[in-house]
């Protein structure tokens, strides 16, 4: 799910650890964010909050896990980011 509320964006993620690379996709509504880190001790909640700061070329402070902390299905939100914003950015990036 994404949706937008106040300048707020929600997405819900499926963080995949330990991949060979990042990168982020949209796969339903849901957003497959693939890093390297491995799921220890929030090396993985770090390391999907750099991805999507980059990816969106936005600044990490700006990325909160709400939901998920120690979960590969997690929600986050994105501050001063519109929905539009969000799919413009990600669809850059898959190119």
């Amino acid at each position: 799910m994404i949706s937008e509320k106040n300048k707020v964006l929600t997405v819900d993620i499926k963080a995949v650890p330990r991949s060979k690379h990042t990168s982020a996709e949209l796969a339903g509504e849901t957003v497959v964010v693939r890093i390297t880190a491995p799921p220890v001790d929030g090396k993985a909640n770090d390391a999907v909050a750099v991805a999507l700061s980059e990816i969106l070329g936005i600044p990490k402070r700006d990325i909160t896990i709400m939901r998920g902390q120690t979960s590969r299905n997690k929600t986050i939100e994105i501050e001063g980011f519109t929905k539009d914003e969000f799919m413009t950015r990600l669809a850059q990036a898959n190119r």
